[in-house]
């Protein structure tokens, strides 16, 4: 299967004082999406940020003005919006960019599927949250981009496909070397992609100096990688060196031309999640 690319540029963490080259505003966000589809990516996770002071949005008007500047030069690009509750607690400040519609519409939303610690803060992710959201995604025909942590988040997932709240084909992130979750190494790894649910894809992301290590083993192994300024500011371990957004795409790319691995086309990750086909119809196929 070819390599699904599922680009991060910006998070909830990376600030101007980190790193110059995180983009913060939607001009930044929406540049920085623009080298990368030239590059070659097959979908971006987005996360909206205050243009005075950087915190975290889930701001309607925020989204839309990112998402429409992405599709006035990409019409296909699969685009996934954050739902995270790291900083939120609410249903309605969660969901914002979920009742955009039309050309401004996402295709998928992400959803963590239960809470966990990072090294300095919690991120919240109640049951009836992570129902509330993914209910509210399938009446609307948006696909829920799974984000796990750990084996538990997949049992989970499992879970709420008994209970008809997910559907398959489902796409997820399993998120590695996290302080307090699953850890960056070829049994974690393994156990997670293992555990999915059947009609599942996935690419894995690795936290930090992980990353590239995580990426790598992600396209030996015939899955998808997510890359980009939230999971890893620095080119190197040594961390000698701040990586631009392109820097990390262009070497998944060389690592990927070396496993003879292509890219995956956002139109071809759309027939395989069973989306619309882009140039004015998005989310999920009726």
């Amino acid at each position: 299967m070819d390599l699904i690319v599922n680009f991060t540029p910006t998070g909830m963490i990376p600030t101007k004082d980190m790193t110059p080259h995180v983009p913060i505003t939607p001009e930044e966000i929406v540049e920085d999406v623009r080298r990368a589809v030239g590059i070659g990516i097959t979908m971006v996770h987005l996360h909206a940020r205050d243009g005075t002071n950087s915190k975290p949005v889930s701001s309607r008007q925020v989204y839309a003005e990112i998402i429409a500047g992405i599709r006035s030069f990409s019409k296909d690009l699969v685009i996934c919006v954050s739902l995270s509750g790291r900083t939120l607690t609410e249903f309605q400040q969660c969901a914002q960019p979920l009742f955009l519609d039309g050309d401004l519409k996402p295709d998928m939303g992400s959803l963590t599927l239960s809470s966990l610690n990072f090294n300095k803060v919690a991120s919240v992710n109640a049951p009836d949250m992570i129902v509330a959201l993914a209910t509210e995604m399938k009446k609307r025909g948006i696909l829920s981009e799974l984000e796990a942590f750990d084996s538990g988040m997949i049992n989970y997932a499992k879970y709420l496909e008994r209970k008809g709240i997910l559907q398959p084909p489902h796409y997820f992130n399993l998120l590695l070397g996290n302080i307090a979750c699953a850890q960056a190494d070829l049994l974690h790894a393994g156990v997670m992609i293992n555990d999915l649910p059947p009609n599942s894809y996935w690419s894995l992301a690795g936290i930090g100096d992980a990353q590239l290590t995580v990426n790598s083993l992600a396209i030996c192994a015939g899955g998808g990688v997510r890359v980009g300024l939230e999971d890893n500011i620095w080119f190197d371990k040594n961390r000698t060196r701040l990586a631009t957004n392109a820097d990390l795409v262009r070497r998944i790319h060389n690592i990927a031309s070396s496993c003879e691995r292509n890219i995956m086309t956002p139109a071809d990750f759309r027939k395989l999640l069973h989306l619309q086909p882009g140039n004015g119809l998005y989310g999920r196929a009726p």
